[in-house]
């Protein structure tokens, strides 16, 4: 059995994050990281890879190059938490107890929900594509490029929580734009499908997106899931949520925004609230039952979208509150739901949307952000991604 003073459970966006910003702060501190993944991915750039603009290999790192030094990486699958004993327990038997548990697990994206979903996404002639994989983003340009004069293109966005809610209408966006700039445009049908009511959820950048989309001419169909995909016909079944009525729709591409979920390592567990994520309180991100538990990101119950950037702001929260705890003092600094999705418009267009936890916006530079200009393009293809490797997971970037 290993013991040490923090654990972190994931070696994502959160847990790098975090585990730097520690080491920064506290050199001495002892950390273990807990996740087998070989690889490190910035998948905010998903989104204009699935376009075109950058290869794939773009996103990929390896992990081991950020994992901080003198933390103890233990490359295993967590099976179960036992927060009464301070423990947890990996698929290979191990016993791992802390003093401080730090769960930054991330998202489960539920590929197998969908009948016909996983056999089909990603392969050549299926027309079933998404920038929800390393391994099948590159599917999306394929199937962007081969569209033609009176193809149908369905992009699809579950009811589920997902990471980067703005992606599933972005790249919807991006082939519009890729059809215009091509004369093929009008040629096309293009249908955004969405589980949720509208189009955003915050009041000042609903016009503008609507209006985005009225010039592109995409129909958009809200509170209506994909429920299953029959490659072979090139037929989508969707349900309405609100009347159950089931209808079919032909497709020649369909990218599909998979459901998601915490992982069921953290739903089975006695850390997850109701809804399956962990529960913390959402301006400490300290855990609502067990006070040396503390959990940020995707897989928390923090009522904000599943970004990169709101990573960003609670990571400092987090750290500031796992040190107090450490030395015997309250947990004292406040998150107070920051998030921001850069909603792509177009090749050289993006929409910066701020906003906290009441939906009001919290824009950061001094000019109206809700206007698609290529100043914020270019931050999020070429200034992100500096930012996310060489500040961010080095802990610097707060």
């Amino acid at each position: 059995m290993a013991h040490h003073q923090v654990v972190i459970v994931g070696g994502g966006t959160a847990g790098l994050t975090v585990a730097s910003s520690l080491k920064v702060k506290n050199p001495a501190i002892d950390i273990a990281i807990i996740d087998p993944a070989e690889k490190h991915y910035y998948q905010p750039l998903w989104t204009l890879i699935g376009a075109g603009v950058f290869p794939k290999e773009e996103s990929e790192r390896n992990e081991a190059d950020y994992i901080p030094a003198g933390t103890t990486w233990i490359k295993e699958f967590v099976e179960s938490f036992d927060p009464d004993q301070n423990a947890i327990l990996t698929k290979a038997g191990n016993k791992i107890t802390y003093d401080v548990l730090i769960v930054a697990a991330g998202i489960q994206i539920d590929w197998d929900k969908i009948p016909g979903l996983k056999e089909s996404i990603g392969k050549p002639g299926t027309g079933v594509c998404s920038n929800y994989s390393y391994e099948t983003v590159e599917s999306t340009w394929e199937n962007i490029q081969a569209l033609k004069e009176g193809d149908t293109a369905i992009f699809t966005h579950p009811s589920t929580p997902v990471k980067c809610g703005g992606a599933p209408i972005k790249i919807n966006f991006l082939t519009a734009d890729y059809l215009r700039k091509n004369g093929k445009l009008n040629k096309v049908k293009l249908k955004f499908i969405k589980g949720g009511g509208g189009i955003f959820a915050v009041k000042k950048y609903i016009g503008p997106l609507t209006k985005v989309s009225d010039d592109y001419g995409i129909e958009r169909v809200w509170k209506t899931d994909l429920i299953a995909i029959d490659a072979s016909k090139k037929e989508a079944t969707f349900k309405h949520l609100e009347t159950g009525e089931e209808t079919v729709e032909h497709y020649d591409m369909i990218h599909v925004t998979p459901p998601m979920s915490a992982p069921d390592f953290i739903k089975n567990s006695p850390l997850a609230a109701d809804s399956g994520w962990v529960s913390v309180d959402k301006a400490s991100t300290q855990h609502t039952k067990y006070p040396n538990v503390f959990s940020l990101g995707d897989c928390s119950n923090l009522p904000t979208s599943k970004t990169g950037a709101a990573i960003r702001k609670q990571a400092p929260v987090t750290v500031a509150n796992v040190l107090a705890f450490l030395n015997n003092n309250k947990p004292e600094k406040e998150y107070d739901g920051y998030t921001s999705c850069p909603l792509v418009t177009g090749y050289g267009g993006l929409i910066m949307a701020e906003f906290d936890y009441d939906k009001q916006p919290m824009e950061s530079f001094p000019f109206d952000q809700a206007v698609p200009r290529y100043s914020m393009y270019a931050l999020k293809a070429y200034g992100l991604p500096r930012m996310y490797w060489h500040g961010m997971l080095k802990g610097r970037d707060f």
